[in-house]
């Protein structure tokens, strides 16, 4: 066998540059760059491989807060349809742990990404080294071993010949879309250096297919007998459609049989909202339409998502007696949530297969006059919220009207992220897209910090669009500084930064379940009370985000927000748009999420909230 000699960390950057993906015949690199911040852990040893060997084919990004590069490469990944993404890496100790909130986010969206963090001594000598967690139960623990629950995928390379074995599997499960996630392979700092004869062929070029199994023919027939004896179906798309690009096929069994679309956080834009089946978002943050169609729904078709309690409504939401679901995924757990017929494949070649079987059929006519009533009925308390009749009391812009005027001015080529607080709840209700890519949202593990970081990696993804990240001051506050990385790589975004003074979503959820205000306003300490009620706290975020390299506009109407927007398109460098908005809301909720208020208080706002809470969860169902 032919080998060279090499360094384990040169060994793995020159493996990693082989590595792609084939689907539909079209090949893409699976590992198209690396994103890392250096210290004694890997500096040495994967930075100085990644100087020699890396070159233009492996590009290193220079990201400035370990959680937030991970968030990057997700949103890669995302963009690319899982079809490629980002490797990161760290020093061992707190730049590793930093990433495990990353990793989290990717296994729980089913996104992949690779998680190269230093580790401690695998020889011990230095032990304890620097930065190093010792544990009383064994030598073999360090701080990596955080990464185990949230990985799909976890290894520690402790001799130099085990990512002959480690490497492949890694690559593998990343490159499965049933499998997917977060993959961790530990790099003990004295390994990474140490020299070992690798074979040639490890550095052949390796290509991971990514087939399209349709579900097996029975039960493809058993699911078309479901929806041929149903009379109000419904199809929930999730972020599976957009991965497998299985939009047209949804597109046309849904024209084909006419049963309507709701779509999931991670399914926006599967049909648009325009479609005259489209019902648009579905379940706590569901539209009027969605959420009466699904709540009278006999079947339920769900495609590619895994059924959260969001777009369940914390299993609330489907009310008929003898509901039935059918699940498509190439997920098996997925496949058979809540009881449903697993149909096990692809969504594009499954939905293709199911269509065939249902040629002929389509819903009743009353199902039809519903959804068509349901979407002109949501009309109404859409305008309401998107367009206020009224002035809020502070002459502030509400969240929902700065939603509308970026709705309003983005196209098909635009792409608008977002993660955390209430604007998810809010963009996911309102949103009317314009294409299937033009809504980006990490609702998942719903990360703050996400936004600024996942824009970067969508432009990073594909530099043509034109990237805007809408997020509250909270957010801003936890991960803002990747701006200079999107300076520093002349990647624009643009940041629609929204301050309502403080966690102004938790702060309504808190309000509306009985509590006093407390501990979600940015406020300074009182003397009388020792409490956080005091006056606002002043942030000068346009003078923050100057700071880092961002031109800054502000906006405090429609129309000055408005001309911020244009002015924004027009600029070659990342720009930050702060508009001061009401802490009110007047957005409308057409479904129940479980949050408990206090079983036993002394508030009585906190009671009543309770008595409520008790009434609503009467309407929880267990499908089986």
């Amino acid at each position: 066998m032919k080998t060279v000699r090499t360094t384990t960390a040169a060994a793995i950057v020159r493996f990693l540059q082989a590595q792609y993906v084939r689907r539909d015949g079209v090949e893409h690199r699976l590992i198209n760059g690396v994103a890392g911040i250096f210290g004694h852990g890997n500096v040495t040893g994967l930075g100085q491989a990644l100087e020699e060997f890396g070159g233009k084919s492996l590009p290193f990004y220079q990201p400035k807060n370990e959680q937030a590069m991970v968030h990057m490469a997700i949103a890669y990944a995302k963009t690319r349809q899982r079809l490629g993404t980002l490797a990161c890496t760290s020093s061992v100790g707190p730049g590793a742990t930093n990433m495990v909130t990353g990793a989290a986010t990717a296994t729980i969206n089913r996104l992949p990404v690779l998680l190269l963090p230093g580790d401690i001594f695998a020889n011990r000598r230095p032990g304890p080294v620097l930065q190093q967690l010792e544990s009383p139960a064994s030598q073999d623990v360090s701080v990596n071993d955080c990464f185990r629950p949230v990985s799909k995928y976890w290894d520690r390379i402790n001799r130099p010949e085990q990512i002959l074995t480690a490497l492949p599997e890694a690559m593998r499960v990343l490159a499965d879309p049933a499998e997917t996630g977060a993959v961790t392979i530990a790099l003990p700092e004295d390994v990474q250096a140490e020299v070992f004869d690798c074979p040639v062929n490890f550095f052949a070029k390796k290509v991971y297919d990514v087939w399209r199994p349709a579900a097996v023919a029975e039960a493809a027939r058993a699911a078309a007998k479901l929806l041929r004896a149903a009379k109000r179906p419904l199809l929930i798309a999730g972020g599976g459609v957009h991965y497998s690009d299985a939009g047209a096929a949804l597109r046309k069994i849904a024209e084909s049989t006419g049963i309507p679309v709701a779509v999931t956080q991670a399914g926006k834009g599967a049909l648009l909202e325009s479609h005259p089946l489209g019902l648009g978002a579905v379940g706590v943050t569901g539209t009027l339409a969605a959420n009466r169609i699904a709540t009278e729904a006999d079947v339920v078709l769900v495609v590619g998502t895994r059924l959260s309690d969001f777009t369940t409504a914390s299993k609330t939401l489907f009310q008929h007696p003898r509901v039935r679901f059918i699940g498509i995924n190439v997920n098996a757990a997925d496949a058979a949530k809540h009881g449903a017929l697993p149909l096990l494949g692809d969504a594009r070649a499954t939905l293709a297969a199911l269509g065939r079987a249902l040629v002929g059929w389509r819903v009743p006519p009353a199902h039809r006059r519903a959804v068509a009533r349901a979407r002109t009925d949501w009309e109404q308390p859409w305008r309401a919220m998107t367009s206020p009749p009224r002035r809020s009391p502070d002459g502030l812009l509400y969240q929902s009207q700065v939603i509308r005027v970026l709705n309003e001015f983005t196209d098909a080529r635009s792409t608008v992220v977002h993660a955390a607080g209430g604007i998810p709840g809010d963009i996911h209700k309102l949103w009317r897209g314009k294409s299937a890519t033009d809504y980006h949202s990490e609702y998942g593990y719903s990360c703050m910090g996400y936004e600024i970081a996942g824009a970067l990696g969508v432009k990073l993804a594909d530099p043509r669009r034109e990237v805007y990240t809408l997020l509250g001051d909270g957010s801003y506050l936890m991960l803002n500084h990747e701006i200079v990385t999107a300076v520093q790589e002349k990647l624009k975004i643009t940041i629609v930064l929204t301050d309502n003074h403080g966690f102004g979503c938790i702060h309504n959820l808190q309000r509306a379940n009985g509590g006093r205000s407390f501990g979600n306003e940015f406020r300074a300490r009182t003397a009388r009370t020792g409490r956080l009620e005091g006056a606002a706290m002043p942030v000068d975020f346009m003078a923050n985000a100057r700071s880092l390299g961002a031109t800054v506009l502000a906006a405090h109407d429609e129309r000055s927000l408005r001309l911020a927007l244009t002015a924004a398109r027009h600029q070659a460098n990342t720009c930050l748009i702060y508009i001061p908005v009401t802490p009110r809301s007047v957005m409308q909720g057409f479904a129940w999420w479980d949050v408990p208020p206090a079983a036993v208080s002394g508030v009585p706002a906190v009671r009543a909230a309770r008595a409520a809470y008790d009434r609503a969860k009467k309407r929880q169902r267990f499908h089986y």
